[in-house]
């Protein structure tokens, strides 16, 4: 027994069981992060290779060959299903041709192409996984909370009516008036070109649930005053009431020029 509490005590076997644990703990996330995006892809093996043929055509110029990355595009292990469907829907990606910013047009690739692209990138480390259903439900949101949310962390790019707004060096923020909840709520997980990227850690799903229900209050709003200028507020129409007014008096004036004549 006490050759055993000895050994015990030895630096060096100290040392062995300290390797030996941080091995296990290493050996045990392994098993974790490989499962977790086979998951996160929702998707059958032929579909994760199906995905990987098109990404191969479409996207490896960019971001290389093993989606690693290159000088022309970011690498995309970790970016998650989310990433992959919101750029790839909205026509963002593949990038027609460099610019400030990837501009939203009609998508060259249909749903099942998409979902299998989203499957392989998925596949190779855990993400931003599409959401569900249930996710994006925002059925019995407060509306009120929602806008004042979309106030504290969202109008200062979009505008307080999600408008859209210009950013620096020919960047821009986009309007909202179109935007699914499906793309809110995957730019919101995985923060495309200059947004912030707000996880369900730091703006919790009930919150974009209630920022959802708000800019879908926005889209479906009235403008009972006639025309909306894009509800950014006094300034603006106070604006296009001057250039309207001023407008209207110097064509009268060269009108009664010409009749004067």
């Amino acid at each position: 027994m006490k050759f055993l509490s000895a050994r015990r005590r030895n630096p060096i076997v100290a040392l062995f069981l300290l390797v030996a644990a941080l091995g296990l703990t290493g050996i045990s996330y392994s098993v974790v992060t490989t499962a977790k995006p086979a998951e996160a892809a929702m998707g059958s093996q032929t579909q994760v290779e199906e995905g990987k043929k098109l990404y191969l055509e479409g996207c490896s110029s960019c971001h290389g060959m093993d989606a690693e990355g290159t000088l022309n595009g970011p690498t995309l292990i970790g970016a998650g299903a989310a990433a992959v469907h919101f750029q790839v829907a909205t026509g963002r990606m593949p990038l027609a041709a460099p610019g400030a910013q990837a501009v939203a047009k009609d998508p060259i690739y249909n749903v099942d192409e998409i979902a299998a692209m989203s499957a392989y990138i998925a596949s190779l480390a855990p993400g931003p996984a599409i959401p569900t259903a249930e996710d994006l439900s925002y059925e019995g949101a407060d509306q009120a909370k929602g806008g004042e949310l979309f106030r504290i962390n969202c109008a200062q790019c979009h505008q307080a009516a999600g408008g859209g707004g210009a950013l620096t060096q020919g960047k821009y923020a986009p309007s909202l008036m179109s935007a699914t909840p499906q793309e809110i709520y995957e730019a919101m997980v995985t923060g495309p070109q200059s947004m912030p990227v707000f996880s369900n850690e730091t703006l919790p799903i009930s919150e974009k649930q209630e920022i959802t229900a708000y800019i879908m209050a926005l889209q479906d709003a009235p403008s009972p005053g006639g025309l909306a200028l894009g509800r950014l507020g006094p300034v603006v129409e106070g604006l296009f009431m001057w250039v309207a007014v001023f407008t209207a008096l110097i064509a009268a004036a060269v009108w009664i020029g010409i009749k004067a004549r």
